[in-house]
């Protein structure tokens, strides 16, 4: 193999932990749900695509300061 055919190593960051669902929400329930079926068929970009839903949909949880 030529020497030019080679490159540094690539250094990904560590996956950020899974955010946890809201409890009583059915909108995180279901994502969470998801999440598992996906990752137990091994389909991690769904899993990720779970997680991203998940914390996009924390906002109506969060209560506002006045």
């Amino acid at each position: 193999m030529p020497a030019h055919a080679l490159s540094e190593p690539v250094h990904l960051p560590l996956p950020e932990p899974w955010p946890e669902p809201h409890k009583g929400c059915d909108v995180c329930g279901a994502l969470a749900t998801q999440r598992l079926t996906s990752q137990a068929a091994g389909d991690y970009s769904a899993v990720t695509d779970c997680n991203v839903e998940i914390r996009a949909h924390r906002f109506p949880h969060v209560r506002r300061r006045r």
